[in-house]
């Protein structure tokens, strides 16, 4: 299949509703409104296709640039390239969703997300923040290094008040993922998130609205889901 190809296939299945809630979260045209659900029958028939994946996320269209995040061959991407696909990550169903998802199928998932967080830019940071998200929830604990959580728990701990809007979200959900998918630093995450308590967010909007990490772990804890890792990181 080719670009024109997939971009009518995605089109004929784009629904208005599915893309008044995209839009609602950020997303503008070009899209169609795609459900990811919808996407696989299409994602079974191409599998992994670098250069379509390229066309793809070049597209502009969110829902042709979350699917490119399907289609793409993780480890033959360079640092250079995650780097070029978070420049027109425009909100963080991109940067969150599908860079850094994609990003954490790769040998280099740490490094480049060492160097969005960082960044100091929202986006990068949130995609950092997150792309460790979904590789604790992914890889066994033996392949990170406790000492470096931790000093990032207490980077969290510190900044997270202050962060950026998006970073705060992921940064948040560091805290929980430590602590329900990174045994060895079970404790140390509930201890870090008791410490930071609720976070604002949406402050600028008529309703903010509070993140409590704490809460959720515990409700983590009661379901027994403590030591969770799921088999895929992409769908």
């Amino acid at each position: 299949m080719n670009l024109e190809m997939v971009m009518q296939e995605l089109e004929a299945l784009g629904k208005e509703r599915t893309k008044k809630i995209y839009m609602s979260n950020g997303a503008h045209e070009p899209l169609f409104g795609v459900a990811t659900g919808e996407m696989k029958p299409i994602a079974k028939k191409i599998k992994i296709n670098q250069p379509l994946a390229e066309q793809l996320y070049s597209t502009g269209n969110y829902d042709a640039m979350y699917f490119a995040g399907v289609t793409a061959d993780p480890k033959a991407m360079t640092e250079a390239d995650y780097d070029r696909w978070m420049d027109t990550a425009y909100f963080y169903m991109l940067s969150d969703y599908v860079v850094a998802v994609t990003l954490a199928e790769s040998d280099i998932a740490q490094d480049v997300s060492d160097k969005w967080i960082a960044s100091g830019e929202e986006l990068r940071m949130s995609g950092g923040w997150s792309c460790y998200c979904w590789l604790l929830g992914n890889r066994p604990d033996r392949e990170f290094d406790e000492s470096k959580l931790a000093n990032m728990l207490e980077l969290v701990q510190k900044t997270i008040h202050d962060a950026p809007e998006r970073t705060k979200y992921a940064m948040n959900n560091f805290l929980y993922t430590v602590a329900v998918s990174y045994q060895p630093l079970h404790d140390k995450a509930v201890e870090s998130a008791m410490a930071v308590g609720p976070v604002e967010v949406n402050k600028d909007k008529k309703q903010s609205k509070l993140l409590n990490a704490s809460v959720n772990i515990q409700k983590a804890v009661d379901k027994g889901q403590i030591g969770f890792k799921r088999k895929y990181v992409r769908c």
